[in-house]
């Protein structure tokens, strides 16, 4: 199963970004044999709507679940509509944040849990 991370690196060793729609980069885990491609965030400057175009980049690439810090409504209902399980207040590196959810210790999120632009510095809910 594809599996997206928000993270500030290219690597499985990268920390996993408290931001979803401003994330620099998405690592994407094959979770079945842990191969991994990156995906640079081209939404990370948009004024607005940058949530909204990352959900869209991780659908079109066939991502299935979302690991993430945070993830504001528009976001999560985008992703939502996608078909992707969304995944907050992850933390650590993304082969830590990869191990946890294969291990079932995460649970899925059933709303945002920041409010809209939180990630340009709109605070937390």
């Amino acid at each position: 199963m594809k599996v997206a991370v928000s993270a500030t690196g290219s690597t499985l060793d990268a920390a996993v970004d408290s931001r979803f729609g401003r994330c620099s980069a998405f690592v994407l885990v094959e979770t079945d044999d842990m191969s991994y491609e990156v995906v640079e965030n081209a939404a990370v400057g948009r004024a607005g709507g940058a949530g909204i175009r990352a959900g869209e980049l991780l659908a079109h690439k066939g991502v299935r679940v979302l690991l993430t810090g945070n993830c504001g409504p528009n976001a999560y209902e985008t992703l939502k509509a996608a078909g992707i399980d969304v995944f907050v207040g992850c933390h650590g590196t993304v082969a830590e944040a990869i191990r946890s959810y294969k291990l079932g210790q995460l649970q899925p999120a059933s709303s945002p849990n920041v409010a809209s632009h939180a990630g340009m510095g709109g605070g937390r809910r």
